[in-house]
């Protein structure tokens, strides 16, 4: 496996981001979202980037246009479809053979290609980038939840979960509800002064 020796600023970089691997990871593993501006930053790593594409499925839930708009502010060129749902109630919503096919498009253009994801799927995509297109290959992901085939494929795999304050958002504090009957305990001990309210 390559180290950091192996970057140098004149690579022309392109970054495909598994959306949902990524959302899913962080939120099962960690209960908050990936910092993306953060993570295309450290993909980056002040080479030269030409394409910077995010991966996500609409499931038609309130706060994902903001996320969608959030990405393409950090940078980020945002590809979407819809998830599927079958009669039998099983649900499909994935993006493997686009990315797959994107990258192999861009390889000719690309140094560097770094595939944000830690979906086992991709190994042969990467062991074809390696050896047919002559690309290096990075993968960043949350070790936890990468495939370690995939991991060892890579030219060099970068643990997001070494620096979780750098590509975690920090986790919102709950809101307090008010109940009558419930919180006016709490609120006469604050107006008082009381110690512990």
């Amino acid at each position: 496996m390559d180290t950091k020796a192996s970057r140098h600023k004149e690579q022309r970089v392109g970054v495909f981001v598994d959306g949902a691997n990524m959302y899913h990871s962080s939120k099962s593993l960690y209960q908050t979202n990936v910092n993306f501006g953060k993570l295309l930053e450290r993909a980056v790593s002040g080479r030269k980037l030409v394409r910077a594409i995010a991966y996500v499925i609409r499931s038609a839930t309130q706060d994902e246009q903001a996320f969608f708009d959030a990405l393409e502010k950090q940078g980020f060129e945002v590809k979407s479809k819809d998830l599927q749902v079958f009669s039998s109630g099983a649900k499909k919503g994935d993006w493997d053979v686009g990315i797959a096919i994107d990258t192999i498009k861009l390889a000719d253009r690309l140094d560097t290609i770094v595939l944000v994801s830690g979906d086992g799927d991709f190994v042969s995509l990467v062991e074809y980038l390696q050896m047919t297109k002559g690309c290096r290959v990075e993968v960043m992901a949350f070790t936890e939840s990468a495939s370690g085939k995939l991991k060892e494929a890579a030219d060099e795999f970068v643990d997001l979960s070494q620096d979780l304050k750098t590509f975690l958002l920090p986790l919102r504090p709950l809101r307090r509800r008010f109940i009558p009957g419930l919180n006016r305990s709490r609120e006469e001990s604050s107006s008082r002064g009381d110690e512990g309210a």
